[in-house]
């Protein structure tokens, strides 16, 4: 036997760590608690229990991006934000094991979540705050949990990562409207033209401005997997639910069709027409 040859691999684990005390694996595989019995209830909640978990790592990377790019720490961050494009693969695929679960499957568990929805998912808002798109009456949801509700308040008052962006091309001495640099960041990001003309002289001369051209490709690699990602979200519920109310109280469907047409990064965008 393989296992036998190998005479070195450590059996006695009685007063060492296991790779399972180390991943807490017996508080992570303890927390699937179905409300029903039914079958696929388990495959809903591992679903978004593990996109919850990639959010996690997202929102570490966004955070520490931000960062690396006010200290002009440039290509940390962007294997940090190419890390981020890679979890979001992860996450867009996940739709794909969940989509096999069919309406009438769905129906027989779906009253036993109440209000509860991937609507109040928190990580998910830090995630949509830290790419600037801040929606002040959505913290009324956290307020159940005051710890939870001042994290949220402290992710809705900071820089996103696009502010620091273009913080970063006035830094390389593009001229950029004073309202944008010190607007308040509470609100979200409003098409500017300064901020335009900026980014499509990045584009022009990208050998000059390199790291800057880097950068934007990174937040556009972002946005296209986050659209992707909406895309994915609605077409399930679509499958699933068909134009029923969300379990939270949204529009379901029709709410996530409005999500579509919005943009983190929106001149990056524009600047494919302009240039």
């Amino acid at each position: 036997m393989v296992f036998e040859n190998e005479k070195e691999i450590h059996t006695d684990f009685k007063k060492r760590m296991t790779y399972g005390d180390y991943l807490s694996l017996d508080s992570i595989l303890a927390s699937q608690n179905r409300l029903s019995d039914h079958h696929d209830e388990m495959l809903f909640i591992v679903i978004h229990q593990v996109s919850e978990l990639w959010m996690k790592l997202a929102l570490h990377e966004v955070n520490a991006a931000i960062k690396a790019i006010q200290q002009e720490a440039y290509q940390p961050s962007f294997k940090m934000l190419a890390r981020v494009s890679s979890i979001q693969r992860q996450i867009i695929q996940a739709w794909d094991v969940l989509a096999t679960m069919t309406p009438s499957e769905y129906m027989e568990f779906r009253d036993y979540l109440g209000q509860a929805s991937g609507f109040q998912s928190y990580q998910y808002r830090m995630l949509e705050f830290a790419l600037g798109y801040k929606t002040k009456h959505v913290l009324k949801i956290y307020e159940k949990d005051p710890e939870l509700h001042k994290t949220l308040q402290k992710a809705y008052e900071a820089p996103g990562l696009y502010d620091v962006s273009i913080k970063a091309l006035e830094k390389e001495g593009f001229e950029i409207d004073q309202e944008v640099l010190t607007r308040d960041v509470r609100n979200s990001y409003e098409v500017n033209e300064s901020v335009q003309r900026a980014w499509e002289e990045v584009y022009r001369d990208t050998e000059r401005y390199w790291n800057l051209y880097q950068l934007a490709e990174k937040l556009v690699d972002i946005e296209d997997a986050f659209q992707q990602w909406r895309f994915r979200h609605m077409k399930t519920v679509e499958r699933i639910i068909g134009h029923k109310k969300g379990t939270g109280g949204s529009s379901g469907v029709g709410y996530l069709k409005q999500v579509l047409d919005h943009y983190f990064f929106p001149e990056l965008w524009s600047l494919r027409t302009t240039l």
